[in-house]
């Protein structure tokens, strides 16, 4: 193969690895998102079981006070039922002690309802709370992973861009600008020619250049694509004697 074409085959090479590092590295913040997505929606899961637990308390707080404030306005009933004239009087007061005693019954209710779903209530908390924990303790391993992972394809990616710069400033000025355009307009410079046909744009070579590539030193160019094309012979067979 001719000593520019190999350096070529070399840039080539090393332009595939480092988009390949440098598309890693382009991955990373979206990683890093669906983590920290990961612990918020756990977060506000735990948050949710809290806020419910923390609204069925405060509304049994709530519902014992209006049973204290009724408490202490039948007590006061009662204590004007001492002081009424008439027999009708009477009744009315014995009318309204009981409309206070019915709502006495009814919010005491809602405290025994408040009271059973406490129980399930502190133990969805406790699901929530583990699972949050869990969750995060997972993310931060990750995440200790994902910046292990950036250092390296960081140094991986400074290893490859300076290795390019060297092969590119060693290859001579016609070959590299021709490969630079190529490069530059379909995405890579060079293209493996193999059984008579370019592997990047797939178009069967003339049989004369097929013929010549393999032969001579000469930088051939997909007449299809413009690609550089370089062929590698096959590994020569070896063979098992008996």
């Amino acid at each position: 193969m001719n000593a520019e074409l190999e350096k070529l085959v070399r840039l080539h090479q090393l332009e595939v690895e480092l988009g390949r590092s440098e598309a890693s590295l382009n991955d990373l913040p979206r990683q890093r998102r669906a983590l920290d997505e990961r612990i918020a929606q756990e977060r506000a899961l735990y948050d949710a079981a809290r806020a419910g637990a923390e609204a069925s308390a405060k509304a049994r707080k709530q519902h014992e006070a209006a049973v204290q404030d009724l408490e202490t306005k039948r007590s006061k009933y009662k204590g004007q039922l001492m002081e009424v004239k008439t027999n009708k009087e009477y009744t009315a007061m014995l009318h309204e002690i009981e409309g206070v005693e019915r709502e006495i019954r009814a919010r005491e209710d809602l405290v025994l309802e408040e009271m059973e779903k406490a129980e399930g209530l502190a133990r969805d908390v406790k699901r929530e709370e583990a699972a949050f924990k869990l969750v995060e303790q997972v993310a931060k391993g990750e995440r200790a992973e994902l910046d292990a992972r950036e250092t390296k394809l960081s140094a991986e990616a400074a290893r490859l861009r300076s290795e390019r710069e060297l092969v590119l400033a060693s290859v001579s000025e016609e070959p590299r600008l021709r490969y630079q355009r190529v490069a530059k307009l379909r995405g890579t410079g060079v293209a493996e020619a193999r059984d008579g046909e370019c592997q990047s744009c797939h178009m069967r070579l003339r049989l004369q250049v097929w013929v010549e590539l393999r032969q001579s030193d000469t930088l051939f160019q997909c007449e299809s694509c413009s690609r550089i094309l370089y062929y590698e012979p096959p590994p020569p067979t070896v063979v098992v004697e008996p």
